[in-house]
């Protein structure tokens, strides 16, 4: 459907507002306006607050920079895990993936990226000085470099491992069940958690 033939402005606008969401083209953007028009107006009302509080209510946590409700989230709250070991990962979206595994029971750390030259992402760019600060504060007896085994990924590592290299903390790393060139976020459950339970010292020889 070409932009002319819109009968309504505001279906129009709707569309456009959809389309702008990445992975959704206009014809998908179409179908689900169309679909918001066939519901009731009640729980399209409902739908449209719950984005709005999204925006303005949710924050990252003071602790660890994860997604949360509060300024301190759950996990941080929650004392019966273990907070001398921090598990650091890319995005809420591996949070969530090391959760599900139910193998881990220390802390996170949420980069916010991974070092990228080509897409303009650099170390300032993350919460890698937040990281440092966590382990300057004394009580940390293990960081788990749980990123995506990409070059990136392996970039990011090396570089908190350098960071990280003048304190009295053990850094280890995902063993390889998770293989080269996998996104954390999409591995199995079973393959992560065995990751996990089975991680070993960091290195920064070559891979072989």
């Amino acid at each position: 459907m070409s932009p002319a033939s819109y009968p309504s402005r505001l279906l129009e606008e709707a569309v456009n507002e959809f389309a702008s969401l990445p992975g959704i083209g206009r014809k998908t953007a179409f179908r689900l306006v169309m679909h918001l028009l066939r519901r009731d107006s009640a729980e399209v009302k409902r739908f449209g607050e719950t984005i709005i509080r999204l925006r303005e209510d949710v924050c990252y946590c003071n602790v660890c920079h994860g997604i949360s409700d509060t300024p301190v989230c759950e996990i941080c709250n929650d004392s019966g895990r273990d907070s001398s070991v921090i598990c650091v990962v890319e995005n809420v979206q591996d949070v969530m993936a090391v959760e599900n595994t139910r193998q881990f029971k220390g802390l996170y750390h949420v980069l916010g990226g991974i070092i990228s030259p080509v897409d303009g992402v650099g170390p300032s760019d993350l919460t890698i000085n937040q990281l440092e600060e966590r382990v300057r504060g004394g009580g940390i007896k293990e960081i788990i470099l749980a990123l995506s085994t990409t070059m990136e990924g392996d970039t990011t590592n090396y570089y908190i491992y350098k960071k990280l290299a003048g304190y009295n903390t053990e850094i280890t790393t995902l063993a390889r069940g998770v293989a080269i060139g996998d996104i954390l976020e999409y591995t199995d459950e079973i393959t992560l958690g065995q990751s996990i339970v089975n991680r070993r010292q960091f290195s920064v020889a070559p891979r072989s």
